[in-house]
């Protein structure tokens, strides 16, 4: 949900706040005024490409700010992608996210998220997926059929939810046993090269046999083998220094009890003495220490020469398989697997098949069980959203959910068959697919209809109309009205309009303003309530501000009041 946005030096808006209700928020003003820059603002913080076009004449950047709460990243990925790692943003999607974009005159773009900077894909992952701008001929959601099949799930909830689970899950059962059948099949034509290569390294790995973690404890142990008697004459001569005759500890002892003696006469003597005394301890319990490593330090010459031997062969293998243990365990596992197959490769591929080929059955079952579930919920969910559309006075046109088996190189992970809305202006008609629509105004009706329907359901939680009340007037201005309020029970609606009829149902409404300084023209956006909003409704319903136009305003206004 948007929060607040900040726009400034963006075309002819020097600055200017929208900060839009959880309900409906309208934007009203005169043709020319600048609505349409505020959609602007909201793009770049989408994440759409910048233009040094949008920077207001004679300054030199344009910054757009938004405040959002409970974003859902994802990744704005088809649904044919299989395979492309879900990006993660942890310190990004939260209760409250900031974004600033900033634009140069040259053309420059930076992003910035909660402080930190980010890409213009980024920003397109963490926005795009809770707003939705549904302006004339620009629908991100409904434009890309690989969205319908997701809206039509999210809908059907539970009657579709186990079935789609069960394919995903046969999907990629089916491809991780294509895989091992491929690696087996490689692996069974391996030449006699690459196996005597592959027998080679086992033998080499196996001859040293080396255990987890015995490289670095034997790289430990060998250095203090080979410095043994250093290490002797160190702990010895550091012993002897410490408790030896007239060593450091009878020093110290002897300056303690001369301190003690002076203490029965001065207190502060005897808290030296203290000091003294608890340094003793610690100095008797480092030559206990000393002498105990001095009585473990043992030379054997054998054990000696045997660690050498052995830290050569290992380092033998690292610098064939190296650098690294890991790649020694590595190629070990590889050559041993090499040859497995290829000493079996027909018992090993007829295992893989077999595996492959229930995966295939398994899967094939489960995308009929999809198809079924989808084909039983379409029907109803096109006819209550043509219900809606027709509530919306657009005649006898319909919604038709089309659905067609694809070959099976073709099916994704999330549907064995293609699934697209398709618009029928008449019963009669051929029904065609949405984005061949060529009125801006039914698609936008068409998107209002479909949202209505998800209701609650839908994750998206901004919708922003701009221009849907494109030629619409009368008794259709009503419905349409009526249709946003509804659509504002369960969304973030945002509404650019001319019509009364939809401005006086908003919670929060802003007037957009051109000023009148026509050598340096600026947009000005302001909220209006009370008489401020009685003028601006009823400007809209004559054109003028008159006593009947707002008494009428001032009508219309009551009727909607809470």
């Amino acid at each position: 949900m948007i929060d607040e946005i900040q726009v400034q030096n963006l075309a002819l808006i020097k600055s200017a706040s929208l900060a839009p209700c959880e309900g409906l928020t309208v934007i009203t003003g005169e043709t020319g005024a600048g609505k349409t820059a505020l959609l602007s603002a909201l793009k770049l913080l989408m994440g759409i490409r910048a233009s040094a076009d949008l920077v207001r004449d004679g300054e030199n950047s344009l910054t757009v700010s938004g405040r959002f709460f409970g974003l859902h990243a994802a990744n704005d990925n088809d649904e044919g992608s299989t395979s492309v790692p879900q990006m993660e943003f942890d310190d990004v999607v939260e209760d409250e996210t900031v974004i600033v974009r900033q634009v140069t005159s040259d053309g420059r773009s930076r992003a910035n998220v909660n402080g930190a900077l980010a890409s213009v894909k980024e920003l397109a992952q963490i926005v795009a997926p809770s707003v939705d701008l549904c302006g004339q001929f620009e629908h991100q959601q409904l434009m890309k059929p690989s969205n319908h099949i997701r809206m039509l799930d999210v809908w059907a909830g539970d009657a579709v939810s186990s079935a789609r689970e069960a394919y995903t899950q046969a999907f990629a059962a089916a491809n991780s046993a294509a895989e091992q059948l491929e690696l087996v099949r490689q692996a069974s034509e391996t030449s006699s090269a690459q196996l005597d290569e592959a027998r080679f390294t086992l033998r080499r790995i196996d001859e040293v046999n080396p255990e987890e973690g015995e490289y670095e404890q034997l790289a430990h142990s060998l250095k203090i083998s080979e410095h043994a008697e250093s290490l002797a004459r160190a702990a010895g001569t550091a012993h002897e220094a410490l408790s030896g005759d007239n060593g450091a500890l009878d020093a110290l002892n002897a300056a303690a009890a001369a301190l003690e003696t002076g203490g029965r006469i001065d207190e502060e003597l005897s808290a030296l003495a203290q000091s003294l005394r608890e340094a003793g301890y610690i100095l008797e319990d480092v030559s206990a220490q000393a002498r105990d490593y001095l009585d473990g330090v043992e030379f054997d010459p054998e054990e000696l020469e045997y660690q050498q031997t052995r830290y050569s062969l290992f380092q033998g293998l690292l610098r064939s398989f190296g650098p690294r243990m890991e790649d020694v365990f590595a190629a070990r596992e590889n050559a041993a697997r090499t040859i497995s197959l290829a000493d079996d490769s027909e018992t090993h591929l007829r295992a893989a098949q077999q595996q492959l080929d229930e995966a295939e059955r398994t899967l094939a079952q489960a995308a009929d069980r999809l198809d079924v579930a989808r084909a039983q919920v379409a029907p109803t969910f096109a006819d209550e959203v043509s219900a809606i559309m027709a509530r919306l006075q657009m005649g006898g046109a319909q919604l038709v959910c089309s659905s067609k088996r694809l070959e099976r190189s073709a099916w994704t992970a999330t549907s064995p068959s293609s699934f697209e809305f398709l618009y029928r202006p008449g019963s009669d008609m051929q029904a065609r697919p949405l984005a061949r629509i060529a009125s801006g105004g039914e698609i936008s009706r068409v998107m209002l209809a479909v949202k209505v329907v998800l209701g609650a359901d839908d994750d998206v939680d901004t919708l922003v109309f701009d221009e849907v009340d494109a030629g619409v007037g009368g008794a259709v201005a009503v419905a349409l009205a009526d249709v946003i309020a509804d659509l504002a029970q369960t969304h973030q609606v945002i509404v650019v309009t001319h019509l009364a009829q939809v401005a006086v149902r908003g919670q929060a409404h802003y007037v957009v303003r051109r000023s009148a300084d026509q050598a340096n023209p600026e947009t000005l956006l302001a909220p209006v309530t009370n008489e401020a909003r009685v003028d601006e409704i009823a400007r809209m319903l004559s054109g003028s501000i008159t006593e009947a136009s707002r008494n009428h305003a001032k009508e219309l206004l009551a009727s909607f009041a809470s």
